[in-house]
């Protein structure tokens, strides 16, 4: 063995010194052996990999949802990338039922290639597919020479199938989806809005009715009751109907209008805390099991609470379901193009978009909502920063109407009210497009500050912080500047909104819209006393015309009094009406008990002033056939119902009286008083006729229309008092 192992050496090394000895004709051998070998290797390699490459090779494969569109997502496995560089990547996909018809050999139902691409990506975005549609899709690796065409599967090394839905395409459904979205908003908004406002009603009515004329005050009162219904139409509302009822003045009401533009900023704050950053809801559901047995309890408030509660949960389920219907579209879409296109242009760009703010916040009617479908968008990437913040502007002037809608059905200082609610705001608008470059840099600094980083409008977290924040300062700026102007506002606001005067032709409910909707309770029915007050006033003018028709003799003067007799029996007719279908749709409110009897006591005043104007009208009638007859009153008989005349004169004096007092806290003694004065001269009278007429002292015709006067007149007396009772609470 050590023989055969001493020749073995012998030999290596001999070949060994050939080798180096012979370089030239070697090297040629070893060159022609070596492409070999490169040739031998390459097909080693296909074949190893035709053999080791699997779907295996494909890692977290998913896919996710777009309109019309599928985005994949894979990695390869690293150890078999380098002998994966020569390949390339294909995407085969199908319906689901096309892909089960494609198994069965129906025709028609052929899968779909894409072009092969780069074997280093790891993404790709399919478009072109139907809406809301199954798919079927498969990742493969296929040889770079095949090109772009696939020949048989039997090429192509596939992944496992990926299944996967699309989402719906932006049409009709889509839209009715976004609609029916920004709808659970509002509604929830309002359930939310009107909890509140009946939890706090009466306080918040005190609150703004106690207001001073101290404007700072009013600015503070305006904001803290927007923040508590959390919504600034209720505000402006009943600012307006406070104002309407004379409980405030314009001045005063200019303050709660400035300090509701603030309060209502606290609204774009929870949808950008709550709404964005925290999943509310997630919890929706938890505080609707908070909120649903309340519904069940027998106390008013804890009702009101529960509304409050779960309006409050129903109005972040619709921004959940606004965030999910507002489309998400990348750069290169026609509406971001639009935007970024026309955010530029100096002036006009800004008014344009101003413009757009104010339009959505007119169409939905609500500023809130108009502003948490701005920061979804923003959030989408679908609107720059830049536009967010002009349409803000125009959801500041758009948010009006509500008020001046409200302000149409009332008296001319409502109207002057809301104008200038409307005044404030586009004063604010104009200043604030003038200097905005410079607030939004203001704004970028700020938000960026609070970040430790520059400001960056691309970053859609930033971007909606910077919103906010714009509409807060703007509103707070904007309050600040024009407070020390309210005066000037105010007389703007009077020179605009001219009053009609009190023409009898056109009379119309001053405190109630007959047609409009119930707000608070407390307030409406406030209104309603202040509107029965005024009735009592209307009726009472009566009085003084037919003290013209017993006394002045002139034909044209008389005919004037007939018809204005006429028109406000017509109007006493209307009033009760509409009065009493606004108490009906009062009455069916959740209300105290307190309220509820003073609803009745109400409907029966109404009533009772309603008799009177058709007791007038008769006697007028009585008075004419009296003319057309040429029937003559003997002087006796004019003075009598002249004292008659003034005794109901004092008498409505003290019924109005009682009807501006409030209500169950009045003293009857007077009303009895007169009443009782009214009845021993209808009986002082009745005993005096009788007497004349059976000496034949009286006309019989000008008698008979002499009594029906004076007894016309004591039955207008027991209607006053029944008033003055009503009001005492004695129905």
């Amino acid at each position: 063995m050590k023989k055969f192992a001493f020749i073995y050496i012998v030999l290596l090394t001999a070949l060994s010194a050939y080798t180096q000895g012979n370089d030239i004709n070697v090297g040629s051998v070893s060159e022609n052996q070596e492409v070999l070998s490169e040739s031998a290797l390459t097909e080693g390699i296909d074949t190893i990999a035709s053999i080791e490459i699997s779907k295996d090779v494909f890692k977290n494969l998913k896919a996710s949802a777009n309109a019309e569109a599928l985005k994949l997502t894979w990695s390869l496995d690293y150890k078999s990338f380098d002998q994966l560089k020569d390949k390339n990547l294909v995407i085969k996909y199908n319906t689901k039922i096309g892909a089960k018809r494609n198994k069965k050999g129906f025709e028609g139902s052929d899968w779909k290639f894409s072009k092969p691409f780069n074997i280093e990506e790891t993404s790709y975005k399919i478009k072109g597919l139907q809406g809301s549609e199954k798919y079927e899709i498969y990742v493969g690796i296929v040889d770079s020479k095949s090109g772009n065409t696939i020949n048989k599967d039997a090429d192509v090394i596939w992944s496992d199938k990926i299944k996967a839905k699309t989402e719906r395409g932006w049409g009709v459904m889509k839209l009715l989806i976004l609609i029916g979205s920004l709808g659970l908003f509002i509604f929830g908004m309002k359930v939310m809005s009107d909890g509140l406002q009946r939890t706090a009603g009466e306080k918040l009515r005190k609150m703004l009715g106690s207001i001073t004329a101290n404007r700072f005050k009013g600015v503070f009162t305006g904001f803290a009751s927007t923040a508590i219904v959390q919504s600034s139409s209720v505000t402006t509302v009943m600012t307006v109907s406070l104002v309407n009822a004379g409980l405030l003045n314009l001045r005063q009401s200019a303050g709660v209008m400035m300090g509701a533009n603030i309060g209502t900023t606290i609204t774009a704050w929870l949808v950008l805390l709550l709404g964005f950053k925290v999943s509310v809801s997630s919890y929706a559901l938890v505080l609707i099991a908070i909120g649903a047995p309340l519904l069940f309890m027998s106390f008013r408030k804890s009702k009101d609470l529960a509304n409050a509660i779960i309006g409050f949960a129903i109005l972040f389920i619709g921004l959940q379901f606004l965030k999910d219907a507002v489309p998400t579209m990348d750069k290169d879409s026609a509406l971001v193009q639009f935007f970024i296109n026309y955010k530029d242009i100096p002036v006009l760009s800004n008014i344009m978009f101003v413009a757009l703010g104010a339009l959505v916040t007119i169409v939905i009617q609500s500023s809130s909502a108009a502003m948490a479908l701005t920061l979804t968008m923003v959030s989408k990437g679908n609107i720059p920063f830049e536009v967010a913040c002009a349409m803000v502007l125009g959801e500041n002037i758009g948010t009006t109407i509500t008020a001046e809608l409200a302000s149409l059905v009332g008296n001319v200082h409502a109207k002057r009210s809301a104008r200038i609610h409307s005044l404030f705001n586009i004063i604010g608008v104009t200043w604030m497009l003038i200097v905005i470059p410079l607030f939004l840099e203001l704004i970028g600094y700020l938000v960026g500050l609070s970040h430790g980083t520059a400001f960056d409008s691309a970053d859609t977290g930033m971007a909606n912080e910077g919103i906010a924040l714009f509409h807060t300062l703007f509103n707070a700026a904007n309050v600040l500047l024009l407070i020390g102007f309210v005066p000037h506002l105010v007389k703007i606001s009077i020179n605009t909104v001219k009053s009609r005067g009190e023409a009898d032709e056109e009379f119309k409910l001053d405190y109630i819209a007959g047609a409009g909707g119930i707000g608070i309770p407390e307030v409406a029915i406030l209104e309603a006393t202040k509107e029965v007050a005024k009735f009592g006033e209307v009726t009472a003018r009566m009085n003084d015309f037919l003290r013209t028709l017993i006394n002045d003799q002139d034909k044209k003067t008389r005919n004037k009094m007939y018809n204005k007799i006429m028109k406000y029996e017509e109007i006493t007719d209307r009033v009760e009406v509409e009065v009493a279908n606004y108490l009906d749709k009062l009455s069916t409110q959740e209300i105290s008990q307190g309220a509820s009897t003073q609803i009745r006591s109400m409907l029966s005043i109404t009533n009772d002033l309603e008799r009177i104007g058709d007791i007038y009208y008769q006697i007028s009638k009585s008075l004419e056939r009296k003319d057309d007859k040429k029937i003559y009153f003997l002087p006796e008989q004019r003075d009598n119902i002249n004292k008659m005349i003034d005794l109901l004169d004092t008498a409505f004096k003290t019924m109005n009286i009682n009807l501006n007092s409030e209500f169950g806290h009045i003293n009857l003694d007077d009303a009895v008083k007169f009443e009782r004065e009214i009845n021993q001269f209808r009986n002082y009278l009745r005993k005096s006729y009788l007497e004349n007429t059976e000496k034949g002292e009286y006309k019989f015709q000008a008698g008979i229309i002499y009594n029906d006067i004076f007894s016309s007149c004591e039955k207008i007396g027991d209607h006053i008092i029944n008033v003055s009772e009503a009001v005492a609470g004695e129905v």
